[in-house]
């Protein structure tokens, strides 16, 4: 659905131009002004997390503790499953001893590759018993960095025993209980993040280079209008719509924004002058709307116009009745007085 929110002037960031003030006599008067707005296209779209994951197993085990439920808030770094650790804590102890045999082994190899180097030195043994203590050492050392790598992986696996959350969120499914075992891949618990949402929109083909060229948009959330901070436009189109998909980016931590709602979505593809007038020069009698025009002579007239709708900073936009350049009375009510001042005195020239 096309519209023209001259609302999101300010949102989109377009310089107004200043309304200049006069004084016609006593009475304040202001310029009806030019101003350039974005023209924008507003349609709905769907609210979803950029984190919205699965936390799955990765070691084997009975299921000790599920610390969280659907729709508990959960701190990014918290353990949400515990995991019976028996088996990690032997697989490290154990890996842990074959490191010390090991290093052991080594300094006994270290200690004989030093001794044969210094007899082959004084040629009292052969190059083939130097190299074969040379194997052995090399052996032993690697030896050593296999146990070394072997006792790291052992305590990754006892780390994995207790599954933390990789973000805060709230969980939005549980898919463990307490005594089920559990293999590596095995879901435990889903969730979402609401601090980083984004909506998703179907733009027509017809539109899609404009918003691909201006890339700036807004999500009205209540009654406010917030400014999307990025704005992506996927390349490929759904050939049974003939739209490409748009992903608008919300500022971090809004408010009262959920994950599948539908929210109204305005994206720039233009832009466009209008004219607009000072809301406080506007006077709103029954259905007449209308300004009082002050002339050259400083001569005060109603005017009827017809408007559209304001911009954020309030300044009435003018559909017809009024041309740029034109000024009018900032205070009606002071206009009013000089209108009937000016009416009595051309009465009196008259009679």
């Amino acid at each position: 659905m096309k519209g023209i929110l001259w609302k999101l002037g300010a949102i989109f960031s377009i310089g107004f131009a200043q309304l200049g003030i006069a004084l016609a006599g006593e009475l304040e008067t202001a310029g009806a002004t030019v101003v350039e707005v974005p023209r924008v296209y507003q349609l709905d779209g769907t609210v979803e997390a950029v984190n919205a994951s699965t936390v799955g197993a990765q070691t084997s085990g009975q299921v000790k503790e599920v610390r969280f439920d659907v729709d508990d808030l959960v701190k990014a770094g918290s353990v949400i499953v515990v995991i019976d650790d028996t088996q990690q804590r032997a697989a490290l102890a154990q890996a842990q001893a074959n490191l010390r045999q090991a290093q052991a082994q080594l300094a006994d190899a270290e200690k004989e590759y030093n001794r044969i180097r210094k007899v082959f030195a004084r040629n009292a043994v052969s190059k083939a018993v130097m190299d074969k203590t040379r194997a052995a050492r090399d052996q032993a050392r690697a030896a050593v960095a296999a146990a070394r790598a072997a006792v790291i992986q052992a305590q990754q696996q006892l780390e994995y025993t207790r599954v933390k959350a990789p973000y805060t969120g709230i969980v939005t499914e549980r898919q463990i209980e307490v005594g089920e075992v559990v293999a590596p891949g095995t879901p435990l618990m889903s969730g979402i993040s609401l601090e980083r949402l984004r909506v998703n929109v179907d733009v027509p083909q017809s539109l899609v280079e404009a918003v691909r060229t201006q890339r700036r948009g807004a999500v009205l959330i209540g009654k406010q209008w917030v400014p999307a901070r990025k704005v992506t436009v996927f390349p490929v189109a759904d050939p049974t719509t003939d739209t490409f998909k748009v992903r608008m980016q919300l500022p971090s931590g809004v408010k009262g924004v959920y994950p599948g709602m539908y929210l109204k979505a305005a994206l720039e593809v233009g832009k466009r002058n209008v004219l607009v007038v000072p809301p406080q020069a506007v006077v709103f009698r029954s259905e007449v709307v209308g300004v009082y025009v002050v002339d050259d002579e400083g001569r005060v007239s109603l005017r009827h116009i017809r408007l559209g709708k304001p911009l954020v900073d309030g300044r009435f936009v003018v559909l017809s009745g009024l041309s740029a350049g034109e000024r009018v009375a900032i205070d009606p009510q002071a206009a009013v007085r000089e209108l009937i001042a000016q009416r009595r005195e051309r009465a009196s020239h008259e009679g």
